[in-house]
């Protein structure tokens, strides 16, 4: 329990709080559309036969939603 008190007394740091007052402009829809197009652009490039850069581009769908996932935490709870 001494735990949970402690770790809700921090605050985030300048740095974190800037990139979340930048990126709470950036509509939730962004992130899910950017993941779509990596899936898009990977699986074009899996038609070429560029099996290696489908693959990287491909995981970047994942990130990408993780990251849309935050940006909504922060926007609905906020980061303090």
């Amino acid at each position: 329990m001494a735990k949970s008190k402690k770790a809700k007394n921090k605050k985030e740091g300048r740095t974190a709080k800037e990139i979340e007052d930048y990126t709470a402009e950036v509509p939730s829809d962004a992130y899910l559309w950017t993941a779509f197009g990596a899936i898009g652009v990977s699986l074009t490039l899996k038609l070429f036969q560029k099996d290696h850069l489908a693959l990287f581009v491909g995981q970047w769908a994942a990130p990408i939603l993780v990251m849309g996932v935050y940006n909504k935490i922060v926007k609905v709870e906020g980061s303090d």
